[in-house]
């Protein structure tokens, strides 16, 4: 009798060890779970300057009083260093999307000055230049990572001096529109790069002198220039 009960005892013992060695050869080791990998945003405030060359497509064309007859003169392209400083803000969904909004004010060395040669005015002088000019645009982008492509367009404003063989002078600010693309790249969290190229387009000044002449002045502005920025 306790011969058998020994044997029991043992056979239950056999079997608990069976099943736990199995339970213990179905388990496999748990991998650490992965650590998400921090893209960068594009979203956020920013500051920055920008430097680069602008060159401005002048017109000039002049109707003398009484005269059916008008007069188209090219006073040149003007061109020259700009300079200046930009601000705005993005934001960017989450399918990478990235809209913003931007002002920027330049400084400009754009000017041109030629002698007319040709028509009734021959000898005589046109003078154009740019002091100054600015744009108040939107963005539209797509952010890949740290690199964003982008399209921008929206108002333009120039200050712009004027004078002619007449005698004639024009300085006022004009409004007009512009539009560009550029690329912008975040070597840091916080700083960026950038290249934009932008066309600044402005409908002519119309003005008539003393003596009833009439003449108008236009100058749309291209600009290439190169910036970074601080994104807070």
């Amino acid at each position: 009798m306790l011969k058998r009960a020994l044997l029991g005892a043992t056979a239950l013992a056999l079997l608990a060890g069976s099943a736990s060695a199995a339970d213990l050869a179905t388990r496999y080791p748990v991998k650490a779970a992965p650590i998400p990998v921090q893209t960068f945003s594009w979203t956020g405030f920013y500051i920055g300057g920008n430097v680069g060359w602008g060159w401005a497509d002048n017109t000039y064309d002049v109707t003398p009083f009484g005269s059916l007859v008008g007069y188209s003169y090219s006073p040149g392209t003007g061109n020259g260093f700009i300079g200046g400083l930009q601000t705005g803000y993005n934001y960017q969904f989450a399918n990478n999307v990235v809209v913003g909004v931007e002002a920027d004010l330049d400084w400009s060395d754009i000017g041109s000055s030629t002698v007319v040669a040709g028509g009734p005015f021959t000898g005589g002088s046109i003078s154009q230049n740019i002091d100054y000019f600015g744009t108040i645009r939107a963005r539209l982008g797509y952010g890949i990572d740290r690199f964003l492509p982008y399209i921008t367009g929206g108002a333009a404003w120039a200050k712009q001096n004027f004078s002619d063989f007449y005698g004639n002078t024009y300085n006022d600010t004009k409004w007009g529109w512009t539009a560009g693309a550029g690329v912008e790249y975040a070597i840091t969290n916080n700083w960026t790069v950038k290249a934009e190229y932008l066309y600044l387009g402005f409908n002519k000044n119309t003005t008539n002198d003393f003596f009833g002449d009439s003449y108008s002045v236009g100058s749309n502005i291209s600009t290439a220039k190169l910036g970074v920025n601080y994104k807070f």
